[in-house]
């Protein structure tokens, strides 16, 4: 389940409840086209049996701007990951390969 984040203190909450599961944040707006290509691919990633200990959250940029000017995005799609509320790898694209080689790489 991919859960929506809409405020920076809404974000640091959900951060902080993940404790030490990884936490995938997808960076996006409805108008970005490649977001929208890759928009249903992390959410089925988020409901696959081998990522159950990893937490997926998005970020619309348009509806949670104080979170994406604190997480300095600069294009869509971004997706960061954070362990024990530290940002650990970060990449920008919509490439489902490389999200799936992250999240094996740092769950």
């Amino acid at each position: 389940m991919v859960r929506q984040v809409k405020s920076l203190a809404e974000f640091n909450a959900a951060l902080s409840e993940a404790g030490n599961k990884l936490v995938v944040v997808d960076f996006t707006a409805t108008w970005c086209g490649p977001c929208r290509v890759i928009g249903p691919k992390f959410a089925k990633l988020s409901e696959a049996s081998e990522y159950n200990n990893v937490v997926f959250l998005k970020v619309d940029v348009d509806e949670a701007a104080d979170v994406s000017s604190s997480c300095g995005i600069s294009c869509m799609p971004t997706f960061h990951f954070y362990k024990n509320g530290k940002k650990i790898a970060e990449f920008s694209g919509a490439d489902e390969n490389k999200l799936k080689e992250k999240l094996n790489q740092l769950k």
